[in-house]
């Protein structure tokens, strides 16, 4: 069974780039959906197998997908906000950033490039690819979807429309470069030691 995160910092601590309201829907009723679906389903699971009876496989399996994949990226999107901290990437980073990207402004560009096409339930994530040796950046629809397989993901913003919604309205572009404004960069770092 999975256990939800404690938010690190408390639910107004990213007002005004943040609401309070969003945040304590987004944390308290959504992620607490998937981490409750995603212990269900696990529940269902060990039955089955200690059971032997697999004749829901297919539905259980496609579930763990999608709700271990929403309790697991919202936990890392949560981890990296913050108040009140570094506002830029390490040294080390920040030199595979330059390396890959070429500067900070084209990844930063990039990456909001990439949010702002995101389809409707969907992620933008930056992760280190071990089997590239680099930094790539991802969308990934519906949690489980357009994945790349063994990458690490260092920096996540959730696009699905409940993240930014009562906040932001339909304006995906200043909900984007208000994510700028409270990036955990000591979560990203740590995440990105290799």
């Amino acid at each position: 069974m999975i256990k939800m995160i404690k938010l690190p910092y408390s639910i107004d601590a990213l007002e005004p780039y943040y609401s309070a309201e969003t945040l304590d829907l987004h944390y308290n009723i959504l992620y607490k959906g998937y981490v409750d679906n995603t212990n269900s389903t696990l529940a269902m699971l060990d039955n089955a197998r200690k059971t032997g009876d697999f004749s829901n496989i297919k539905c259980l399996e496609k579930n763990l997908s999608f709700f271990g994949s929403g309790a697991i990226l919202h936990q890392l999107f949560f981890e990296n906000l913050g108040a009140d901290i570094p506002v830029k990437p390490s040294l080390k980073l920040m030199k595979q950033i330059s390396q890959d990207f070429g500067n900070f402004d084209n990844f930063k560009n990039q990456f909001v490039e990439a949010a702002k096409v995101v389809e409707a339930s969907g992620w933008c994530l930056l992760v280190w690819v071990p089997i590239f040796n680099k930094l790539e950046i991802l969308q990934c629809e519906k949690h489980q979807d357009l994945t790349l397989w063994g990458c690490k993901p260092l920096l996540v913003l959730d696009m699905w429309e409940h993240s930014y919604y009562l906040q932001y309205k339909t304006s995906r572009p200043n909900y984007i470069n208000a994510f700028w404004n409270i990036i955990n960069w000591n979560e990203v770092n740590k995440r990105f030691i290799y």
